[in-house]
């Protein structure tokens, strides 16, 4: 609604002023149309691979007040620092705390485990520095 708004106010603009802003609209529409295409690729695991990752996860040992863990969401956050070159203190909110994610990694990392996941999904190494 408010895109159709401010084409209404475009036709009460000088040419000029109408050019640019037409322009501009068109941009931003196709802008926002690629970058959810690419969100959407950016999803990192579908079914089939994670069934082939799940062997790797052990459940948590049993213990009061402890909370299940999403391993896959771990995985997908790890995955798309790793795509996106981005800083851990950025990732998106729906893989969790990034410090939760950054643990995993860590731990995952130095016990060799990551290697397996990354063998698993045949994957290379790409180099990851904390900004935290």
């Amino acid at each position: 609604m408010p895109e159709l708004r401010r084409l209404l106010q475009l036709l009460r603009e000088p040419e000029e002023q109408r050019a640019k802003r037409l322009w501009w609209s068109r941009f931003r529409r196709l802008h926002q149309a690629g970058a959810k295409r690419a969100h959407v690729r950016r999803r990192a695991l579908n079914d089939e691979q994670w069934e082939g990752l799940r062997a790797l996860f052990f459940p948590p040992r049993h213990a009061p007040r402890r909370v299940e863990v999403n391993y896959r969401l771990i995985v997908e956050g790890i995955l798309w620092v790793m795509q996106t070159g981005s800083s851990w203190r950025s990732l998106p909110a729906r893989f969790g705390a990034w410090s939760k994610v950054l643990y995993y990694y860590r731990q995952w990392k130095g016990d060799g485990r990551w290697t397996r996941i990354q063998r698993a999904l045949q994957i290379q190494e790409v180099p990851i520095s904390s900004s935290a």
